[in-house]
Formats: C-alpha cells, sequence, structure tokens
C-alpha cells in the first residue's frame, strides 16, 4: 500500500479540522454580523460600531484556515517538470530536501512573526480596544502548521519507496476531500 493510499493521519486530521473550523466560524461571524449591520443600517439609520472591526479582525484568519487546506490538499501551484525528469531515487532526494527547506522558511516566518507580537500588541482596535497582535497570531499559527505539514511531507517521501513512473500515466491531480 503506497502512501497515497493510506489516507490521512491524526495530524492532517486534525489540522484539517482546525483550519475547517477557523473557516466555518469566522465565515458564520463575519455573514451575521454584515447582515445584521445592513439591516439596521437600512432600518434604523444606524449601525453598530463595533461591526466593522470584528471581520477586520476575523477575516486574516479565515484567509489563512484557507491557505493552510490548500497546502494540505496540493492546491497551490507546483511545477513538477523536474521531478518527472530525473530517477525516482534522485526525484526522492529532491523533495526530501526541497520539503526541509520549505519547513525551515516556514519554522523562519513562525519565530519571526512570534518576536514582532510583542511590538504589534500594543495596537489597539479603535472600538474594541483588541491588541494588533490578534491579527498578527494568525499568520504565525498558520505558518508554523505549513512548517508542520512541510516536514510531515519530508518524512512521507523519505519513506516512501521510490518507484519508475510510468509515462504513460496521467499526472495524479490531489482531490479535495469533504
Amino acid at each position: 500500500m503506497s502512501v497515497a493510499d493510506a489516507g490521512p493521519g491524526l495530524l492532517e486530521r486534525s489540522v484539517t479540522g482546525l483550519c475547517r473550523g477557523v473557516l466555518w466560524v469566522s465565515t458564520s461571524v463575519i455573514f451575521v454580523i454584515l447582515v445584521a449591520n445592513t439591516v439596521l443600517r437600512y432600518a434604523t439609520g444606524s449601525s453598530l460600531q463595533w461591526a466593522n472591526e470584528v471581520p477586520e479582525l476575523l477575516f486574516p484568519w479565515l484567509v489563512m484556515a484557507g491557505v493552510v487546506l490548500a497546502a494540505q490538499q496540493g492546491a497551490h501551484i507546483a511545477t513538477t517538470f523536474l521531478m518527472e525528469a530525473v530517477s525516482p531515487a534522485v526525484g526522492r532526494l529532491v523533495a526530501v530536501l526541497s520539503w526541509g527547506v520549505v519547513a525551515g522558511l516556514y519554522a523562519t516566518l513562525t519565530v519571526s512573526t512570534w518576536r514582532m507580537l510583542d511590538i504589534v500588541h500594543d495596537e489597539k482596535s479603535p472600538i474594541l480596544q483588541l491588541p494588533g497582535s490578534i491579527t498578527y497570531a494568525c499568520v504565525m499559527v498558520g505558518m508554523a502548521l505549513l512548517a508542520v505539514l512541510a516536514v510531515q511531507s519530508a518524512w512521507r517521501a523519505w519513506t516512501t519507496t521510490p518507484t519508475a513512473a510510468d509515462p504513460s500515466a496521467e499526472p495524479v491531480v490531489p482531490v479535495a476531500h469533504w
């Protein structure tokens, strides 16, 4: 049985569940607030003053959850011509090294964002007085999750037995599982 047939492990299911939860909650809250504020504005001519700040705070979380899910499902842009041009053993080595570099870069971004949290924590939203670190935290969490997924991809590339590619086979495109 190949790694592709093994299905998602606990780590992947956890990341998927977390990101889907963030997507559902943030989208629902943003929708409800915007609809309520619009109805209130047309019905009474006034609006909730805080109704603009909450979607602004939640939208980056929504986007970052989507980025992590897209990366996990292989939905980002990829160039595969190099991997198709080399032997399976070389392709395995290139995959492990490239995933290692990607994991290192995401880890660097995670640490850099962590160091910035103190600086942006002092910035407060005008009405709710929430710290600016809330928005930066979503970037940090997203980069950390991407680093973990990259390490997992490197591990899979390392532990998967290289096989000769069938030149007549169609390229495998990851399919989103709902």
